[in-house]
């Protein structure tokens, strides 16, 4: 919609446009979403009936943030791409890849946070990560183990989100952990929590062997 507030800023100039100049300029940049946008847009002219006092003026300023927030969204693209491409020709990405919830993204978090760096258990990584449980105490009071607020936050971010991805995986591996720790009671982000921290021992393995990673023989039958 950026590329439509650059050529077209104000209901006026949306209006004297027309559905049919709306939809040809969407249709460039949202293929499949075009022919909604248009008729929403061209409705909700329609139903107009107060002029804001200053629109105009608001014409001047919304097409140069409308090609800036446009020209940020390309930037961001290019960057991403180029990340990929990096990622792809790590010599560590063909081994990553094989474990289930871990893509692109999640590969190029691990190869920056973790790479260079020496784990001499799954627990150091872990506790790395901001993911191994700590236990509070307050006095004689000793209350459960809760998710470390220390830790490295963006790895961290990057392997939660990897294992609420891989609940949705083909070996159920994954669910079944989660829906286990739900059985006992954890709420959803502590069950996530803990079924990355069991994560970090396979992905300490498969760095520390050079070993892709191996569905269970009874489940890959």
């Amino acid at each position: 919609m950026a590329e439509l507030l650059a050529k077209y800023p104000t209901p006026a100039a949306l209006r004297r446009a027309g559905e049919a100049r709306i939809g040809a300029l969407l249709r460039k940049h949202a293929p499949r979403a075009w022919k909604g946008w248009a008729r929403d847009v061209t409705a909700a002219l329609a139903a107009q009936s107060v002029v804001v006092s200053g629109t105009e003026g608001a014409g001047i300023v919304l097409p140069e943030l409308a090609r800036s927030l446009a020209h940020t969204r390309a930037s961001r693209a290019a960057v991403l791409a180029r990340v990929e491409e990096l990622v792809k020709d790590h010599p560590l990405h063909v081994l990553l890849k094989t474990m289930p919830g871990v893509g692109i993204r999640t590969q190029a978090r691990i190869l920056t946070e973790v790479s260079g760096k020496d784990f001499a258990t799954p627990g150091h990584l872990a506790s790395y990560a901001g993911l191994a449980p700590v236990t509070w105490r307050s006095g004689t009071s000793i209350r459960g183990d809760h998710s470390s607020r220390k830790g490295n936050k963006v790895l961290k971010r990057a392997l939660f989100l990897s294992a609420f991805a891989s609940l949705k995986c083909k070996d159920h591996i994954s669910r079944a952990y989660y829906d286990k720790k739900r059985a006992e009671g954890k709420k959803h982000n502590q069950a996530v929590i803990a079924l990355a921290r069991r994560r970090c021992n396979v992905l300490f393995a498969m760095l520390r062997d050079g070993a892709p990673y191996e569905v269970p023989e009874a489940l890959a039958a």
